[in-house]
Order: structure tokens, then C-alpha cells, then sequence
């Protein structure tokens, strides 16, 4: 009789372990899901360039390696001294290519019948006073410059700029956001997030090829002017 009492109890008592140990169940309930709203805006501040930047070269050709690289030499110097009596610091002055290497001459059949050496000198001038940059080209190819590049404008400083534009269109997006609520009743909330981007353009270019050693006396170049944008997006919530 106590076996089978003991024997009882045993199950009883792992009966119970095992219930303790099976799964429970757990009401969780389900968050609100917020309400929000998504706006962009769109700011922008136009700039008038303030300086400028420019590829000036010399490109010589002769019979000779020796006779090429006087003439370019010659010349050269002579640019780069034309382009400092317009108060260019050498700082804003630097050569950005030298190069010799032949050039074969061909006859009417296409025969080769020779070779001539060229030389190339470039220099990449920067011209902060925009004032003196007609002036200062037509003097370059006087002083022999026959490869003149396009010119750069652009603007020194965009700190400003970039300020005033990003300002701009959070403005215009926050302005969106409550013409938005206003019409549906309801409020604007926090904001959740913000992402904005700006633009700003590479330098304005200028073509400079058709001038000569003809060209007028100051030759005649617009800046125009360059436009900075931001663009930003806001998630705003609602109640």
C-alpha cells in the first residue's frame, strides 16, 4: 500500500515540474504605429563668381628639339612675365605641364618623310581681381600664348552661401508641413529626421579658343553668376 501511495506522488510531483516547465503565454500589446509627415523643401542663393581660373600655354614646333625648346622657352618666360606685370602672385601661378616628343611630317601620300619636334608649356594661372582678366588674356597671347584653355569662374568663399540656402529650405519645408496639418486638423509633431543635400556647381567655363594674337586690345569675358542649392527633407510627427 505505501509502494503504491509513494508511486502516486511521484507523478503527481513530476506532473507538476513538467507543467511548471512547459510554455507560458504572454499578452503583449501591439504599439501604436506613429502617425507622421514628410515635407522637403528647397533653398537657393545665386553668387556672382569672384575669381577665376585659367590654362595658358605656348606650344612651339621646329625642326630641331633644341630650336623648339629655345622658342617655347622664350616665349613662355615671356607670358609668365606679362602675366605678372597684372599683379598675379606666383603663389597663383603654376605649371601644370611641360612636354617635348616628335612629330613625324607626312607628304601628300601620306609617306613619312621627316620629323619635327614639339614643345608644350602650360601654366594654370589663378585671377582673384576678375577686373583685370580681359586684359591679362589679350596680353598672354601677345606675349606668344597660342594654347589658351577655358577659363573657371567661381567663387572663393560658399560658407555664406550654403547657410543662407540650407535656412532657406528647412523654412520652406516647415512651411509646407503646416499648410499640410492645417488643412487635415491635425498638429505637427517632433521631428524624426532630417536629410538635406547640397548642390553646388562646378566653376562656370568659358571657351577662350577663337582668340588670337589679334585679339582686342581688353578682351571682353562675363562671369555670369552660379546658383547654390539645398534641398532638405523632414519627417515630422503627427497628433
Amino acid at each position: 500500500m505505501k509502494t503504491k501511495l509513494f508511486f502516486l506522488l511521484s507523478i503527481l510531483a513530476i506532473g507538476a515540474l513538467l507543467t511548471a516547465c512547459g510554455p507560458s503565454t504572454v499578452n503583449v500589446q501591439p504599439q501604436p504605429t506613429m502617425r507622421t509627415i514628410t515635407v522637403t523643401g528647397t533653398g537657393m542663393v545665386t553668387l556672382t563668381p569672384d575669381i577665376a581660373y585659367v590654362s595658358i600655354g605656348v606650344h612651339s614646333q621646329e625642326e630641331s628639339a633644341a630650336a623648339a625648346l629655345d622658342d617655347n622657352s622664350a616665349k613662355a618666360a615671356a607670358v609668365i612675365a606679362a602675366v605678372k606685370g597684372f599683379g598675379v602672385e606666383d603663389r597663383d601661378i603654376q605649371t601644370t605641364n611641360f612636354s617635348i616628343y616628335p612629330q613625324p611630317v607626312y607628304d601628300a601620300d601620306y609617306n613619312q618623310i621627316g620629323v619635327t619636334y614639339a614643345v608644350d608649356n602650360t601654366v594654370y594661372v589663378t585671377v582673384r581681381d576678375l577686373e583685370i582678366l580681359g586684359g591679362l588674356l589679350d596680353a598672354s597671347v601677345r606675349a606668344g600664348a597660342n594654347t589658351i584653355g577655358s577659363i573657371s569662374f567661381d567663387v572663393a568663399d560658399k560658407s555664406d552661401a550654403l547657410t543662407q540656402a540650407r535656412l532657406a529650405a528647412v523654412a520652406e519645408a516647415r512651411k509646407q508641413a503646416d499648410e499640410l496639418v492645417s488643412a487635415a486638423g491635425v498638429r505637427l509633431g517632433d521631428v524624426q529626421t532630417i536629410s538635406y543635400y547640397d548642390y553646388t556647381p562646378s566653376p562656370v567655363y568659358y571657351d577662350t579658343r577663337a582668340m588670337s594674337a589679334n585679339a582686342a586690345p581688353s578682351v571682353p569675358v562675363e562671369a555670369g553668376s552660379m546658383q547654390i542649392t539645398t534641398t532638405v527633407t523632414i519627417v515630422y510627427e503627427l497628433k
